[in-house]
């Protein structure tokens, strides 16, 4: 996918030191997110993050389960750095180096993995229908028979936006770039199937969130 521009609410990172980038918003959902992954994680193996982000939250799961290997994942430089520098802080030797990954261009799935989990985090939103199509069909070929994907975000239902907060934000994104914005529930769960992939239930998260839990 391009590096898309999205509004600035929409990944607020800042600076710190030693190379590393906060996001705030990362730090509040690491907790509530970990519990999710804990319940559906293998007890060994390799766990793919895309879009890691600024590390903070591989960061946070390779500490909790250090049984598994952590591959960190991000289409952008600084990003990457930030996620090797907070990987190094932490003195953890079960996480790789983040590679270079577009995780919306065709292709990837098939020369990765394969990988027991696949996480993805506040993603969908920014890019466009077909990319996200394109993100779960490339997933499904990288995952390990048996393997689960866990999508965590804003999320629409059945049509709806269920706050305040929600509308407010995915008009944002719409009048940035009319190919973004939420994603229906119903929808993804109908390209997840036509990638190969069972979900499950929805699990409710703070902020109106949403996990969704794929199995191939």
């Amino acid at each position: 996918m391009p590096l898309r521009s999205v509004p600035g609410q929409a990944s607020v990172a800042t600076p710190a030191e030693g190379g590393k980038l906060f996001a705030a918003s990362a730090a509040r959902n690491l907790a509530p997110l970990l519990e999710v992954v804990r319940q559906h994680a293998p007890e060994a193996g390799c766990v793919l993050e895309i879009a890691s982000g600024t590390g903070q939250h591989v960061t946070g799961y390779a500490r909790a389960l250090p049984a598994l290997q952590w591959q960190p994942s991000d289409i952008d430089a600084a990003r990457r750095a930030s996620i090797d520098a907070h990987v190094a802080e932490a003195g953890l030797e079960n996480v790789a180096q983040a590679v270079a990954l577009d995780a919306a261009l065709p292709g990837w799935g098939a020369e990765s993995g394969p990988f027991e989990m696949i996480l993805l985090a506040n993603l969908l939103h920014l890019i466009s229908a077909d990319e996200a199509r394109t993100v779960l069909r490339e997933a499904s070929q990288a995952l390990a028979p048996g393997g689960r994907m866990i999508l965590y975000g804003p999320f629409s239902r059945d049509g709806k936006l269920v706050s305040a907060g929600d509308r407010s934000f995915h008009a944002a994104l719409t009048d940035h770039d009319p190919e973004i914005g939420y994603k229906d529930v119903a929808q993804v769960m109908t390209w997840a199937a036509e990638a190969g992939l069972l979900m499950a239930e929805p699990i409710e998260m703070p902020a109106s969130n949403l996990c969704l839990v794929l199995s191939a």
